[in-house]
């Protein structure tokens, strides 16, 4: 028969074989923690690095893209200029319309004609069609008048623009499939106005029609970029 003693004693013993087993089950769940943490740390940096080099990649791109469009279109009595920064080319809208029109004038179709084929060659070259995502034809108007009388005016004019070389009377039939894919048009009302060389606002300079491209992911890619640079 157990004593009063004997039966404290075996609780006790039983007790010292229960709180090693249990410290061991925490101790090999913290390194299971630990491991798990190192892994996922290396696979973040090897993320990392695979962000950053398709961020060069995409970055250097767009910089061959640029200097392809400036060496296209550098001769200044084109009446086109070249944004350096996005490669936006810019048209002077009296190129294209009347003022607070928005049908083509019949020169302008000659110069889209002229222009168009130039643009898509350096655009959809062979090593840069698989990077571009989108092409857009942007309107942009001066100040005058409301928000949303310009709005429809920029939009009109960018959707004229579109209308023609994506029409029957565009004479470069083969090319209007490649740009159908990827055309978009956008209207900025007086938002995106320019200034002068003196910094002031400039109603000339802010009526203009812009051809912009969009690289694959390149949101994505900004946003990364940002938290690399903040990492």
């Amino acid at each position: 028969m157990d004593t009063k003693y004997q039966r404290l004693f075996k609780r006790e013993s039983d007790e010292g074989h229960f709180w090693p087993s249990f410290t061991d089950v925490l101790t090999v769940i913290l390194l299971c923690f630990i491991l798990l943490f190192i892994v996922m740390m290396v696979i973040k940096s090897f993320q990392i690095e695979e962000m950053k080099r398709t961020i060069d990649q995409i970055m250097g791109v767009r910089v061959e893209l640029v200097n392809e469009l400036k060496r296209e279109f550098s001769d200044a009595s084109s009446g086109i200029t070249i944004d350096e920064k996005t490669g936006a080319i810019i048209f002077d809208t009296d190129i294209l319309f009347a003022f607070d029109e928005s049908e083509l004038k019949s020169k302008s179709y000659q110069f889209l004609d002229d222009f168009v084929p130039k643009y898509l060659d350096v655009l959809l070259a062979s090593g840069y069609e698989d990077y571009i995502a989108e092409i857009i034809i942007e309107g942009h108007t001066d100040k005058s008048g409301s928000y949303l009388y310009n709005l429809e005016l920029a939009q009109d004019r960018a959707y004229s623009v579109a209308s023609y070389i994506l029409g029957n009377e565009f004479p470069h039939k083969a090319i209007q499939s490649h740009l159908a894919e990827k055309l978009t048009v956008n209207s900025k009302s007086y938002t995106d106005y320019r200034t002068d060389e003196n910094g002031e606002y400039s109603a000339e300079d802010s009526r203009r029609v812009e051809f912009k491209f969009r690289l694959k992911d390149e949101e994505i890619l900004n946003r990364t970029r940002e938290i690399l640079v903040q990492d």
